[in-house]
């Protein structure tokens, strides 16, 4: 590209940028053309989830793919012009008469040139705080000459602020020389309507040493403000590459969840222990040996189908569980000290912790084995959220298996809620980001609460907490969800196939009468893939 089309180009963007339309313009625009997000991102090249960000105000349009978006807009807009306003209607919803609002001082011609500071990966590089040369706003982001600018020169808008009566207005006088002692001046009175300052960025809330009363409402809403705001800041510095950015969020999602876990932790009724004092079992022996506790992962195939039979004519469809371990933190966790016991003594409904047992037999080959695919005979470790599997299959309502025999237990007092607040608030994150479309999102809360699980342990990259039974029991948790869903199928007349690792569950017949299809935690979905085994496929009967 020549420097002649490269300028031109540049002075297209900026003019166009200079008069976008605001989000709902846009959302309106497309729709009246008919056109989908899916059509609008692949036209001008980004995701699904960043033109419905552009839509609703999340963000906003970066080079590259800005230049192509701004031209579909104009083109809408010849296409699609904006309706008139109905006379009659302007004189109930218009605003009041009043004096003309001056206009906005423009931005020196000096500073529209300026670039953003970018290193060798593209991403915009961060400096010393400073009010931005172009709007004022505070930003740590620099220019080419060092001066603070927003990235892409996103500067955030203007805010008006409210007429001040004369007397506010006129400047203060310079500080008058102290008055004798023995007569003080009178204090001047205050304007009556004088208004407060207007400050660009919100001011500093105090710590208080007391709990905050906030509603779990708006708790919560104040976090999801917080994640939209990490996702905003990352697509921001990386200008618009959605890769990029991903990248970024997934390198801080362990400190933001445990940013997020703490927040949610602050007015919650239990204390916890990061680091506590914990029996041998649940220290890892070293980097080559395995764990002392043994999860229960399942690891099932039906030995009576196989896609090899001579005659494959049954169809298997292959579900896919949404968020397996998100679901799982809703699990009886210890919030005291491991307490030895021996027998059933450990074993109560609102105690946690890990139990040695010895199994009874499971002789059920058309159903996956609660233990997962367990080979060794004998006792073994297993968690609390196991044996409460162990222990409803064997009563009456399943009647599938023996009681296991409980030898000894390390437990404590727990709770079932002790993660919910965590838990509730990363689903409606998920569920938000899913309406939206918005990929980058989701896959920044799946990073969170995924890290949150698999580096609450004993983990190099989470020195925040070191709480391997944690660990174990959601992990345990999520697989014996994980067989509760099979167990149920297989009551409702579905054919087991198989169930493997946290999320997958292959069966025959009607699944859609037993599970809700969708995307939502408690719902299911099609597993998609490349493999044989993913989506519909037929098996036959071995020997049939």
């Amino acid at each position: 590209m020549s420097e002649d089309v490269s300028v031109e180009s540049l002075l297209e963007e900026a003019r166009l940028n200079a008069a976008i339309p605001p989000p709902e313009e846009r959302l309106r625009l497309r729709e009246a053309a008919g056109l989908s997000r899916a059509q609008v991102a692949a036209a001008v090249g980004v995701q699904r989830g960043t033109v419905a960000n552009w839509e609703t105000g999340a963000s906003t349009p970066v080079p590259p793919a800005r230049l192509s978006y701004l031209r579909l807009l104009k083109g809408l807009a010849e296409i699609h012009p904006a309706p008139a306003q109905d006379a009659v209607a302007a004189l109930f919803t218009g605003a009041p008469s009043g004096p003309p609002q001056p206009p906005a001082p423009p931005v020196p011609a000096v500073f529209t040139n300026l670039e953003t500071l970018r290193g060798p990966d593209g991403r915009a590089i961060e400096g010393d705080p400073g009010p931005c040369v172009r709007c004022g706003v505070e930003t740590a982001y620099q220019s080419t000459d060092g001066r603070p600018l927003h990235s892409g020169a996103l500067c955030q808008p203007a805010t008006t602020p409210p007429t001040a009566a004369p007397a506010a207005a006129a400047p203060a006088p310079a500080a008058a020389a102290p008055a004798p002692a023995a007569a003080p001046a009178a204090p001047a009175p205050a304007p009556a309507h004088a208004p407060a300052p207007v400050s660009p960025v919100p001011a500093p809330v105090p710590t208080r040493p007391q709990r905050r009363s906030k509603s779990a409402e708006r708790a919560e809403a104040d976090l999801m403000a917080l994640i939209r705001r990490a996702v905003e800041q990352e697509a921001e510095r990386a200008g618009g590459d959605e890769d990029a950015a991903l990248k970024a969020l997934i390198g801080r999602a362990i400190p933001d969840v445990m940013h997020l876990f703490n927040e949610t932790r602050a007015t919650a009724r239990y204390e916890y222990t990061a680091y506590p004092a914990l029996p041998d079992i649940l220290h890892k022996p070293s980097t080559k040996e395995p764990d002392q506790i043994w999860e229960a992962r399942p690891a099932y195939t039906n030995p009576a189908y196989s896609m090899r039979a001579a005659c494959p004519d049954l169809r298997v469809t292959a579900l896919d569980v949404n968020a397996a371990y998100l679901s799982a933190l809703k699990v009886w966790l210890p919030i005291g000290k491991l307490e030895h016991t021996t027998g059933m003594d450990g074993v109560a409904p609102k105690r946690s912790g890990v139990h040695l047992i010895t199994p009874a037999p499971w002789t059920h080959p058309h159903l996956p084995d609660p233990l997962g695919d367990r080979d060794e005979p004998g006792a073994l470790w297993i968690t609390d959220a196991t044996l409460r599997l162990l222990l409803r299959l064997s009563g009456p309502k399943w009647g599938l298996t023996g009681a296991p025999t409980v030898h000894e237990s390390w437990t404590s007092g727990a709770t079932e809620n002790f993660l919910d607040a965590l838990r509730k608030l990363l689903v409606a994150a998920r569920s938000e980001a899913i309406a939206a479309g918005d990929t980058l999102t989701l896959e920044y809360v799946k990073a969170m609460y995924s890290k949150f699980v698999s580096t609450m342990g004993e983990s190099i990259h989470n020195r925040e907490m070191v709480r391997p039974d944690w660990m174990h029991l959601i992990h345990s948790q999520a697989y014996a969800l994980h067989c509760g869903r099979a167990y149920k199928a297989h009551q409702a007349g579905l054919e087991i196939v198989a169930l493997k690792h946290t999320d997958e569950l292959h069966v025959i017949g009607d699944w859609r009468q037993v599970f809700t299809e969708g995307r939502g935690v408690s719902e299911m979905k099609i597993k998609t893939g490349d493999g044989k085994a993913s989506g519909e496929y037929l098996v036959g009967k071995v020997g049939g």
